[in-house]
């Protein structure tokens, strides 16, 4: 490789400018050109997070941090004992943007904007001199003797000695197409992160209400989950769900999003202690309904409605609650079954499964296997993290290394 080489990095996100960056950084003689065929650079940044920026997680022990990847997981081990999140911390804060830790892990700016983030991109993808092109996209790329022309949108060549692809998730297999035409495998892509439609009416009316913690477990299935849970106009959402999404992307796809699922309320308690609990409503509550003495950490409006649910009538006190009524009532709030119909997006995010096949990476360089002078970075792999900042990570590292190794002759 030349001492003053050409990079072309396709995809103006976050891992295309983390790579570009690491690059110019280390080897500020090569010509980096960033080429993002979008009107924005950094649009996933911008809306990610509700327009905060989930940036990282906090820091975890590396094999703790990789078990949130359902996809690259083992891969993934190695990248990050390079740089972490405790390095990406460190990356941004050192280039002036303050970070908070939220009780839940997830990292932030500590202006809750993600214009913060992008403003430091850009802002040092400039100070080393990146070219930065908007709609303006990498089309083809082949190999040209010991280099690569590249095709761009706008019918313009440029000519290459090394190629960072960091477009993005691929939505279809056709977004991996680039890299399938120098010889790599797209793993079939599938939706990664989606609440779930449930057509039940009383759930429904119950949009807006949020368990602290829930066991969601898929019918037919060893996918099961715990964590907090919302209920939507739609059906269900929340950490749990996006977790069980996850980890059931591929199979949920197969069973075209229609499945039975089950969800514990009170997980904490097993059958035996909520039956001891009931005993003791029985006895303190005896004069009271039901329906009006909810067990915690459940509102009062979901306790209602479970017990409606579970075919007890409204006017039905707790002294006259059954024993077939207590079964009813047990089996309603550790395992309420439901139909899903369908899904829909985490919000704007639209994060997949599938990608360019890992085994065919190198992941101490992130340079194809195949095709040397080719590396890769971000959503484009077959890497997919939970909901939390995972996916950035994700992006950060692979980024980072791509473009370090790229700078190298």
């Amino acid at each position: 490789m030349a001492a003053h080489p050409t990079v072309v990095v396709a995809g103006g996100g976050a891992a295309g400018f983390f790579g570009a960056i690491a690059c110019a950084e280390v080897n500020p003689h090569a010509r980096v050109l960033l080429f993002e065929k979008g009107p924005q650079f950094l649009a996933k940044v911008r809306i990610s997070g509700g327009g905060r920026c989930n940036v990282t997680h906090g820091p975890h022990d590396v094999r703790e941090f990789t078990t949130r990847y359902p996809r690259g997981e083992h891969a993934l081990i190695s990248p990050f004992h390079k740089f972490s999140a405790t390095e990406t911390v460190k990356w941004f804060e050192t280039r002036g943007v303050a970070l908070k830790t939220e009780s839940d892990g997830r990292v932030f700016p500590i202006t809750d904007s993600s214009q913060t983030v992008i403003d430091c991109l850009v802002r040092e993808a400039r100070r080393n001199k990146i070219e930065l092109r908007a709609n303006c996209g990498v089309q083809a790329v082949s190999r040209c003797d010991n280099a690569f022309d590249v095709a761009l949108t706008t019918g313009e060549h440029v000519k290459a000695d090394r190629v960072l692809l960091a477009t993005g998730g691929c939505r279809t297999v056709s977004f991996g197409a680039v890299a399938a035409s120098l010889g790599h495998t797209i793993e079939p892509p599938v939706p990664s992160l989606f609440t779930f439609h449930i057509d039940v009416p009383w759930l429904r009316e119950l949009a807006g209400v949020s368990v602290p913690d829930v066991e969601a477990r898929i019918a037919g299935s060893k996918l099961r989950e715990r964590g907090p849970l919302l209920i939507t106009h739609w059906g269900l959402s929340g950490p749990a769900i996006l977790k069980l999404s996850a980890w059931g992307a591929r199979e949920l796809h197969a069973r075209d999003y229609k499945f039975g699922l089950e969800i514990n309320w009170l997980p904490h308690l097993a059958s035996e202690q909520l039956r001891h609990e009931f005993k003791r409503c029985i006895e303190d509550h005896r004069a009271k309904l039901v329906m009006n003495a909810p067990i915690a950490p459940l509102t009062a409006r979901l306790w209602r409605a479970l017990v409606l649910a579970a075919g007890i009538d409204e006017s039905t006190r707790w002294a006259g609650l059954s024993k077939a009524a207590q079964h009813d009532l047990v089996q309603q709030l550790t395992a309420t079954a439901f139909e899903v119909s369908g899904k829909s997006l985490n919000k704007d995010e639209f994060v997949t499964c599938g990608g360019v096949r890992l085994s065919e990476v190198d992941f101490k360089t992130m340079q194809s296997k195949l095709c040397p002078g080719l590396f890769f970075a971000g959503e484009l792999l077959d890497i997919d993290g939970l909901t939390g900042g995972f996916n950035f990570q994700a992006a950060w590292t692979t980024g980072w290394i791509a473009g370090r190794s790229m700078s190298r002759e």
